[in-house]
This record gives C-alpha cells, structure tokens and sequence, in this order.
C-alpha cells in the first residue's frame, strides 16, 4: 500500500471513530496533508500505530456542572477536559466558556495545541477544556459560583505536574481567579502552577494577558522580515475585540503599522486614522461592551452592523476570533485587495477553501499553531515562575517572548525548506510539530 493509500486509511479510521466532529476532522485533515512528505522520508512513523495513537486523546473527561442563578434557578450545564497528549509533559491548554463548545470542538482544539505547544520548544503536552456556559449578561456571582462548580469535579484531574490549564474565550482574569480559589480551597494547598492567566499579586505572569496577540505580531514581523519587508507603514485589519485581538493591535501599533478594523459578534468598525487601542480597553475591559460603542466617542470611525470586516482593504490580515471566521469568499476579497500577509491569531479560524486561495495567490499564510503560540508559550514561563517561586520584569519576559516567536518563525521556515515546501508555513508548522512528538512517543514506548 502506498504511503498517501495509508494516510487515507488512517484518515477515514479517525472520521468514522469520531462522527459528528467536523471541527476535529478537518484539524485532523490540515496535519494529514503535511504528513505525505514526511512519512515517504521516514516510514517508520507508521510502526507501533504511532498515528493511530496521536489522533486518539489519553483522556477525555465529561462531566455536568449545576449551579444556582442569582434568582435560585438551578442550571445544568456540561463541562470538558480533553486530555490529549502528555508526551512532551504535562497537558497544557486554555479551557473556553461559550454556548458551542462541545466535544468536537475540545478535541479539535486539543489537537491543535499539541503540535502548537511542541513548536515553543517547552516541555509542555497538549490539552483542552471548557463548558457550554455562556458568561455573556450573567452578574459576578453567577460567574463566581459557575466557576466554583466547575473547579469542584475538575480539580480531580488536574495539577502541576498532570494537567494545567490556561484560559480562554469567555475565561479572563476573573474566571481564572474564581478557578484558582475553589482549586486551592478544595487542595488545601496554594499550587500556583496549577493554573496559568493568574493575577500578578498572586503568582501570574507580567506579559501573560497581552501574549497571544504580541507573539502574532512578532510573528508577523518575522514573516514580513523573511519576505524582505516589515510591519511599519503597514495598514492591518484584525478580527475579534477580545485579548487576543486588542494585544494585536498594540503591539502592531509599537511596531510601526496601522490597524484601521477590528469586530465582535455585532459587527466591525473601521476607524481609518488607526484603532485607539486605550479606547478600546476600556469598552472591553472595563465596561465589557459592545464594539458599537467605539464610534460614539471617535468621530471619524464607522460601525457597520454585521458586516464581513474582511471587505476592509489591508496589508496584513490577523483573524483573532474564531474558528472558521474566514471563508473562501472573504479570502478572494483580501486577495483582490492587495493582502500580503496572512497569519491567525485564533485557533483554526481560516476555512480550507479560503487557506487554498491564499496559497494560489502567494500569500504568506501563518496557521493558529505557529502564529498563536506566544499565549502558551508565555503560559509555560509563567509555570516556570512558579517552579522557582519567582517573578520576572514585564520587559524581560517580554523579550523572552519575542525570542521564542522568532525561533518558532525559524523552525517552520528551516523545515519546510528541508521537506521541499519552502515558504509553506503551513507544512512547516506542522511537521516540526509532528516529528517532535512522533520522535517523543517512538522514545516513550506503546503508552
């Protein structure tokens, strides 16, 4: 059988194990493309059901979470922790809190942060998690006692040696305070590196907040720079309000670009004399607003109520939202409008009809694992921290941040140029990613 026949097997065996998952085949589907070239250079990844092995979590965990509304409603919602790989050391990843999180989505996740964790070059495995709960219009203390429910069946299975998870969509600052406390009342015990996102008084890390949107940056920086270019005087457009997206716009600003668009799930505004990002914190952070109110205080800026922000002209294009955010459609029109740059702030949010036509049109195009990794990474520095009971300065961490987006920038380019994909950031990421693990788990044994 030959090696692409092989694959395809393999491929249909995950889709069948997994219905009702698309999320998860179509991660699947985007690493399996890159694996051809691999495999026919190293047939020995077949062996053991290595890849078998990899599509397959360690653990999934399903569990319901009640609790009690502010008007004593019981509510029941359902709660997840993909535990996919602790090959490379303990699970790491975020755990989301929004209505369309289901098991298809954590697996795909999961999946995701294996390789994505691998590329930081930390010893860190891949994991996933979250809940259906929608923290949208609910008060403080009905997030409180969500989270302290959550915490009281999940604590069982996580720790700083097994399990440490990080937030994500709907789980900020406050979310993470709230799991930390019940997780610390529950243990008896103050593991700060048990969670990570913490607050700075009480073990967190400076850069911790802005670090998926600064490292997408500097990976930006570092493809623009590869290309013989770089950021400033640029015009981007970036997806999305929340930390990813705001970060983004900040560090892109520093770098000497311009960002003139950026959305929620209302809309988007275009704001062509630059985005005021201290503005924008304080409709998101503080007043947890909707995007609408930027152009009540920015006179020039618009609103355009579900429009497609991607109809915004601009050189580089940060989707920092969701998954699947941008189409096929919306990439013809960033094409025709002259994008140069392409890299994903959020986790998969590039459609594969959409990745083809940045491909066919030359495109420099960065997928979620390598362009988002700065969050995790900066994550796993926080765990280092704690490890040694220490803090580090805002300006040194940063830097250490800067210094693994560029390394991971280099791997991917040094691998698909070794793998004869020279430019594909896409097959980069992904193989560096996979040989790591793959050459991990032949080292571990049939586990």
């Amino acid at each position: 059988m030959s090696t692409s026949d092989r694959i395809a097997e393999i491929y249909e065996q995950v889709k069948a194990r997994n219905a009702g998952e698309p999320e998860f085949h179509q991660a699947a589907a985007e690493v399996f493309e890159s694996l051809h070239v691999v495999l026919e250079r190293h047939p020995g990844y077949f062996e053991s059901g290595l890849i078998e092995r990899l599509c397959e979590p360690e653990r999934q965990i399903i569990f319901r979470v009640p609790w009690i509304d502010d008007h004593g409603q019981v509510h029941v919602n359902r709660g997840f922790r993909v535990q996919y790989s602790s090959v490379l050391g303990p699970y790491k990843g975020g755990l989301r809190f929004h209505p369309s999180v289901n098991l298809g989505i954590v697996k795909f996740l999961g999946f995701e942060q294996i390789f994505k964790n691998a590329l930081t070059g930390l010893p860190i495995g891949g994991g996933k998690g979250g809940s259906d709960f929608d923290p949208k219009g609910r008060s403080e203390q009905e997030i409180m006692r969500f989270c302290q429910s959550f915490m009281t069946e999940l604590h069982r299975h996580i720790g700083e040696y097994t399990d440490v998870p990080a937030g994500d969509i709907g789980v900020g600052g406050r979310e993470i305070g709230y799991l930390f406390g019940q997780y610390k009342r529950l243990t008896n015990s103050y593991e700060s590196g048990v969670l990570t996102g913490k607050g700075i008084t009480w073990g967190g890390s400076q850069v911790r907040r802005e670090a998926t949107g600064y490292g997408a940056a500097y990976f930006v920086a570092e493809m623009a720079k590869h290309a013989g270019s770089s950021v400033e005087g640029r015009t981007a457009v970036v997806s999305g309000s929340g930390n990813v997206a705001i970060y983004a716009i900040e560090k892109i600003h520093q770098l000497g670009g311009t960002v003139v668009a950026c959305s929620d799930s209302s809309g988007y505004i275009h704001d062509p004399k630059g985005i005021d990002v201290e503005l924008l914190k304080e409709i998101k952070e503080v007043r947890r607003g909707r995007i609408s109110e930027y152009v009540d205080e920015r006179g020039d800026a618009e609103f355009y109520p579900g429009g497609n922000i991607w109809n915004v002209p601009c050189d580089i294009a940060l989707p920092a939202a969701t998954q699947n955010e941008l189409d096929e459609e919306s990439a013809k029109t960033l094409v025709k409008n002259g994008v140069k740059v392409v890299a994903e702030g959020a986790n998969m949010p590039t459609t594969p009809g959409g990745i083809a036509v940045f491909r066919d049109a030359g495109v420099g195009f960065a997928p979620g694992k390598a362009a988002n990794a700065g969050g995790v990474a900066t994550s796993a520095l926080e765990m280092q921290q704690n490890a040694s009971r220490d803090s580090w300065h805002f300006d040194y961490t940063d830097e250490r941040l800067a210094r693994i987006m560029r390394d991971i920038h280099t791997r991917c380019v040094e691998t698909a140029a070794d793998y004869g994909k020279p430019g594909d950031y896409i097959h980069g990421a992904n193989i560096a990613g996979f040989v790591k693990v793959a050459d991990a788990m032949f080292a571990l044994g049939v586990i």
